[in-house]
């Protein structure tokens, strides 16, 4: 019999002999010396064949000429005849040689040890049952957001994390991870798909070429870093941005259809015109464009449709913002501008691109006001000895001279929310709330 199978007591002993002992003596000094002490109901080599003892465990060991060891004897008799067996073996005076003790520790009822492993199972399992159920009130927001995690699907070769209608759809949504398509997903977008790395797979580079792309990565110097690389090896129409410092994954379905509203051109985002044409899309909502005489064609408002994802929640919103003077031809706009008058070109709202060409190479600083107005205009040498005294409520600040980190630092405590100069080095730690124009 093994302890495992009707084990009843488990008798605890300890062992100590004047001299080096096997296992094998202690196991022959137990059954040569108890054989006949107890009679013949508590025989041991009767026992055992009964199935009522155990297999006797020794583990013994030697040190400076002595034995020492513990003994465990499994028993499923009673509890006197337990207590019978374990008193006999302290009787024995010899192992093999040797003079020896033995000593009973403990006796060790199993029943009750596996009680106590029940009981603290049961208990582990209790608390796991009991876990609190969904609520009510959100069971059906919860069956709709498994719903739409479970159509998350593996598209091309490169086996890149995708929305349900990305193939089907003309417009696509480029975001980081997969993370982001689910998130996507949980506010009704379904034609995301995710770049996973910052090496563009190839069935990415040949979507965006087919089809209307938005890119939409997280405010980081990641999310940066990948739309830099999906626009040097692809075509992109669009570029949403979220909060600076913001994740896509984290966004709320609020967040997330606002910044695809808002998206920018691909135009501005390569020649670093984000900030001007953003400031443009203001100014237009609240300024009326002077329109050059003899161009009716253009008297009423142009108006962009930008593509919606097919069946996701922007497709409802159309926008009908007016696109900025800014995106038609150069040649053109500076043609108009000849022709104004001094109070006309006075009237006309202020971009970020005006004040940086009546800044740039003239080495002074200009200071914007909220509505785009200049505040005030000094050297761009004194800057760095007069920024205690700015003003606060300042929109942006274009200066004709490097920006470094200590300048940047400074910058950012005034609550600007752009900086424009030709170059910046040495910047480690870019304020979330700060973009930054280089212009050359």
């Amino acid at each position: 019999m093994y302890e495992q199978d009707t084990t009843k007591y488990r008798i605890h002993l300890v062992v100590q002999a004047d001299g080096v002992v096997d296992r094998s003596d202690v196991v022959g000094a137990i059954f040569g010396q108890i054989e006949g002490l107890l009679g013949s109901e508590l025989e041991l080599r009767e026992l055992q064949r009964q199935g009522k003892l155990g297999r006797i465990d020794v583990k013994i060991q030697s040190r400076l000429g002595k034995s020492y060891g513990e003994i465990t004897i499994p028993t499923s008799v009673d509890r006197a005849e337990t207590a019978i067996l374990a008193a006999s073996m302290e009787t024995i005076n010899r192992v093999g040689p040797c003079v020896s003790e033995i000593h009973v520790q403990s006796i060790e009822d199993v029943r009750i040890t596996k009680r106590t492993q029940i009981i603290e199972r049961a208990k582990a399992l209790l608390l796991e049952f009991e876990e609190p159920g969904i609520d009510p009130d959100s069971l059906i927001d919860a069956v709709r957001e498994s719903q739409r995690i479970e159509k998350i699907a593996t598209i091309g070769v490169d086996n890149v994390p995708a929305g349900p209608n990305v193939l089907a759809s003309d417009a696509i949504i480029v975001v980081e991870g997969r993370a982001d398509v689910i998130n996507l997903l949980r506010a009704g977008i379904k034609n995301a798909v995710a770049v996973e790395g910052t090496s563009i797979p190839k069935t990415i580079i040949d979507l965006c070429r087919k089809k209307t792309t938005t890119a939409f990565f997280d405010g980081d110097r990641g999310g940066d870093l990948i739309l830099r690389e999906l626009l040097e090896v692809t075509d992109v129409d669009f570029v949403a941005y979220p909060t600076r410092g913001e994740s896509v994954e984290d966004l709320s379905r609020k967040e997330i259809i606002k910044a695809l509203r808002n998206k920018v051109p691909v135009e501005y985002v390569l020649e670093d015109r984000v900030a001007e044409y953003l400031a443009s899309q203001k100014s237009e909502q609240k300024t009326p464009s002077v329109r050059e005489p003899g161009r009716e064609k253009m008297s009423e408002p142009a108006r962009y449709h930008p593509p919606a994802p097919e069946g996701d929640a922007v497709i409802s919103c159309e926008c009908t913002e007016e696109i900025p003077d800014a995106v038609f031809e150069e040649e053109s706009v500076t043609e108009y501008q000849a022709n104004l008058t001094d109070d006309e070109e006075d009237d006309r709202p202020r971009t970020v691109f005006t004040h940086i060409r009546e800044v740039k190479n003239r080495g002074t600083a200009r200071l914007i006001g909220l509505g785009g107005e200049m505040k005030n205009e000094l050297p761009a040498g004194e800057v760095e000895e007069k920024l205690g005294a700015m003003e606060q409520d300042l929109e942006g600040v274009v200066i004709d001279q490097e920006i470094n980190q200590q300048l940047l630092d400074q910058f950012s405590l005034h609550g600007i929310r752009y900086l424009a100069a030709p170059s910046f080095t040495g910047i480690v730690r870019l304020p979330a709330t700060i973009r930054l124009i280089p212009f050359r």
